[in-house]
C-alpha cells in the first residue's frame, strides 16, 4: 500500500525589508501607512543601509535563508512541508504567501513570525493579516505565538552569551566586570496598560539565559525606539550605557535577544552607533552573534511548527 504525505504550508513572516537603494522610498511609505517620508528622512535611512552593508541587505538574504533550512529541516517524516515567506512591509508581502499556497493546492498551514516574543503590537499583526486573508481563502491556518523559553533557544543564546564572556576573559576583563546587556526593540508603552506580554517574556527569557550562563551582572534595556510624539518603553541602550560609564563600568556585553537576524537594528543601532558610543566613553563593547540561520535555531522553529501542526485536523487525501 503507497504511503499518503500530508502537504502542510508553513508561513514564514518577517519585518521586511527593500531589496535595493531604490526600493527603500516605497518600502518606508509602506511603514508610514502610505505616507511618504521626507526627503531628509529618506537620506538617514538611506544612509544607514549604506553605512553598514553598501547597498546590499543582509536581513533579505538572511530571510531567503532561514526559510530554506527551515523547510529542509521539517521535511523528514510522513508530512511534507511547504515554507512560504510573508513580509510585513515588502515583497513577498504576507497575502502573497498565503496567495502562493492557495496556488499550491495548500489547504492546511502554519504561521510563525521570525521573533520569538509575543506582542499584540508586533507579532499579532502579523497573525492578525495571515489569519484574515487564510479565511478569505479557505486555508485552515494555526499559528505559533511564541516560543520565548523554548530550552534549545535558551541553549544556544546562552551559549553565544558564554562565548563572548570567554573573548572578554582572553583579553584580561574579569567576568563579573562585564554588564550583560540584554535588549530588544522598544514598544510604545502603552502595551504596558494592555497587560502585553512583550515585557515579562522578555524578561524571562533574559533570565533564563543568565542563570544557564552564570551571568550575574546583567539588566535589560531596549533600543531602536520609533520617532512618535507618544512615550515608548525605555531605557534605551544608549542612554543605559551613558549610566554604566558613570558608575565606572569599562565592560559591556550586547545581548540583542529580541531580533533573530543581522539586520539594520543589529548591524546599524548596536554596531555603528552603539559601538561609537562606547568609544567616546572609553568602553568596551561586544555583541553575541546573530542566529541566523544556525541549525540550532532551526531545531527550535522546527520543533513549534511540528507541534503546533499536530493541532489541524490532518486530512489524508
Amino acid at each position: 500500500m503507497e504511503t499518503v504525505t500530508t502537504k502542510i504550508g508553513v508561513l514564514v513572516m518577517s519585518y521586511g525589508t527593500p531589496e535595493s537603494l531604490e526600493d527603500v522610498e516605497a518600502y518606508y511609505t509602506h511603514i508610514r501607512r502610505g505616507n511618504a517620508p521626507s526627503a531628509e528622512q529618506l537620506k538617514e535611512l538611506k544612509d544607514r543601509y549604506e553605512a553598514i552593508v553598501g547597498g546590499v541587505f543582509p536581513l533579505r538574504e538572511n530571510t531567503d535563508r532561514q526559510v530554506e533550512a527551515l523547510q529542509a529541516k521539517l521535511n523528514s517524516g510522513q508530512i511534507q512541508y511547504v515554507c512560504y515567506q510573508g513580509l510585513k512591509h515588502a515583497r513577498p508581502f504576507i497575502e502573497d504567501g498565503v496567495e502562493a499556497m492557495v496556488r499550491d493546492g495548500i489547504t492546511q498551514a502554519i504561521g510563525i513570525v521570525l521573533a520569538p516574543h509575543y506582542s499584540v503590537m508586533s507579532v499579532g499583526t502579523y497573525i492578525k493579516r495571515a489569519k484574515e486573508k487564510a479565511d478569505a481563502c479557505g486555508i485552515d491556518m494555526e499559528f505559533v505565538e511564541s516560543y520565548h523559553m523554548h530550552p534549545e533557544l535558551i541553549d544556544v543564546l546562552s551559549r553565544r552569551v558564554t562565548a563572548k564572556l570567554d573573548e572578554f576573559e582572553e583579553t584580561g576583563a574579569a567576568r563579573d566586570e562585564v554588564r550583560v546587556l540584554f535588549s530588544a526593540h522598544s514598544l510604545p508603552e502603552r502595551i504596558l496598560a494592555m497587560g502585553d506580554p512583550y515585557r515579562d517574556q522578555l524578561l524571562e527569557t533574559s533570565k533564563a539565559i543568565a542563570d544557564q550562563a552564570g551571568v550575574e551582572s546583567w539588566q535589560f534595556t531596549w533600543q531602536s525606539a520609533g520617532r512618535t510624539a507618544e512615550p515608548w518603553l525605555g531605557p534605551d541602550i544608549l542612554d543605559t550605557m551613558h549610566e554604566l560609564a558613570e558608575a565606572q563600568v569599562k565592560y559591556v556585553l550586547s545581548a540583542p535577544i529580541g531580533f533573530v537576524s543581522d539586520h539594520l537594528e543589529v548591524l546599524y543601532d548596536l554596531d555603528i552607533e552603539a559601538q561609537a558610543l562606547a568609544s567616546e566613553l572609553d568602553m568596551r563593547l561586544l555583541r553575541i552573534d546573530s542566529l541566523n540561520s544556525d541549525p540550532a535555531y532551526m531545531s527550535v522553529l522546527s520543533d513549534v511548527v511540528r507541534t503546533k501542526a499536530g493541532q489541524l485536523q490532518v486530512k489524508q487525501s
